[in-house]
Order: C-alpha cells, then sequence, then structure tokens
C-alpha cells in the first residue's frame, strides 16, 4: 500500500512516500522558488529514487490547511490532478495534525503554531501517549488568548510550526520553563507526517474522490475580508 502526500501549506515544499508502516522517501524544500516550480520535479524524484511508478501509488494525501492560501491551492491542485489521472482516491490531511505528528514520539502537550499574521495564530493542543489525541477546536486566535489557555495546563507544552519564530519571546516570557521548544527538523510541516496519518486513515477505510478535496482555510483570506467590509 504506496501513500504519496504533498506539504505545501508553508515556506516549505515537501513531498513523501509512506508504505505499510514506514517512511520510503522524503524530498523537503525550503527557498524563495514557488511550490508550483517545485513540488511536480519532487513527485518526479521521489518516485524514480524509490523505483514506481504513479500509477503504483494507492492513495494520494495533501496537507489541507490552515496555512498559505496560495500554497494550499497549489498542493491540493496538485494531488487531485495526479489522482483524476490514475483513478485513485485521495485524503486531505489537517496542517496543525501534521505538526503536531512530528512530535508523537514525546508524551505530553504538543502545540502547533503557525503564523497567521496580525499577532494571530493558527494553531491547536493535542496530547501525545504514543497516539495523538487533539484537545481543543483548530483555531485562529491572538497568541495571547493561546498563552491564557495553555496557563491551565500545569505541565510542559512542546511547541512547533513557523509561529515559534515570530512569537517565542512572548511565549517562554509567559509560560517560563513550561514552554519547550521543538528540535529543529521537527519545527516545520513534514510531508512524511502527512503520509503517516493518511496511512492510518485509509487503512481503516477512509478515502474520498478528488473531486471532495478541499482547502480548510480557518478563516477567509484578506482579499476576501476587505469584499465583506465594501458589501
Amino acid at each position: 500500500m504506496n501513500v504519496l502526500a504533498v506539504e505545501s501549506s508553508g515556506m516549505v515544499a515537501a513531498v513523501a512516500l509512506a508504505r505499510e508502516g514506514k517512511l520510503v522517501g522524503e524530498y523537503y524544500l525550503d527557498h524563495e522558488r514557488t511550490h508550483s516550480q517545485h513540488l511536480m520535479p519532487l513527485i518526479d524524484q521521489l518516485l524514480y529514487g524509490v523505483g514506481i511508478k504513479l500509477s503504483d501509488i494507492d492513495v494520494f494525501a495533501a496537507s489541507k490547511g490552515p496555512g498559505s492560501f496560495t500554497g494550499l491551492r497549489i498542493g491540493i491542485a496538485t494531488v487531485k490532478g495526479l489522482a483524476q489521472a490514475v483513478d485513485k482516491p485521495v485524503l486531505g490531511v489537517a496542517t496543525l495534525d501534521g505538526l503536531a505528528y512530528n512530535l508523537i514520539s514525546r508524551e505530553g502537550l504538543i502545540c502547533p503554531i503557525m503564523d497567521a499574521r496580525r499577532e494571530q495564530v493558527y494553531t491547536s493542543i493535542y496530547r501525545s501517549k504514543g497516539d495523538l489525541q487533539r484537545l481543543d477546536d483548530y483555531m485562529a486566535i491572538p497568541v495571547v488568548e493561546l498563552i491564557q489557555k495553555l496557563k491551565t495546563y500545569d505541565e510542559p507544552v512542546m511547541f512547533n510550526g513557523d509561529g515559534v519564530a515570530v512569537y517565542w519571546d512572548i511565549i517562554k516570557a509567559e509560560l517560563g520553563d513550561k514552554a519547550l521548544m521543538a528540535p529543529i527538523n521537527l519545527l516545520t510541516q513534514r510531508a512524511s507526517s502527512i503520509a503517516c496519518i493518511a496511512l492510518e486513515r485509509f487503512k481503516s477505510g477512509d478515502a474520498q474522490n478528488y473531486t471532495e478535496l478541499l482547502p480548510f482555510y480557518l478563516r477567509k483570506s484578506q482579499a476576501e475580508q476587505k469584499f465583506a467590509k465594501k458589501g
């Protein structure tokens, strides 16, 4: 059973292949070129490297958001096009779930934070005990509000996501030693986490037609917000 996953919700462009409970390969780039330039060459390299054809993929997976509106559209369009070409199902995985999965080997609280601008973050709160349990909704909230939520937990919490670089000073000042930063290799989105989550779900019978795969934005784009105000 082969799962090909794409992660394009932030600055990173990444693709990964998982098979029967193990990661077979992953390509990861954090570069100024756009995802539309990166993704297909990365997919071609990955398939060539592991010696399989596109038709050998059983399910295609995409990080569905929240995140960059443009990046999500590119990644999802890529996955839908590939799935349609070989008539295979797809799965969308919440980006925050993928970030939390990066830290699944750690026991305790996990809090992925993605910079949503204007001093807000996309986030949720998870507990890991060998598996992953989400304790709160997917949220787009001010970072100070998230900190107040986390103060109600009397235990350390590990953070990852691109919001760490932006908001670490205020988080550390408010939470002190309870605030832990993830190792650098687990800080950002990984296609391997999307692939592993999708593989587990697909084995449980979860799958979609490519036409059903949609981005999960959490909030409207700035252009949509401006239009709504004018209306």
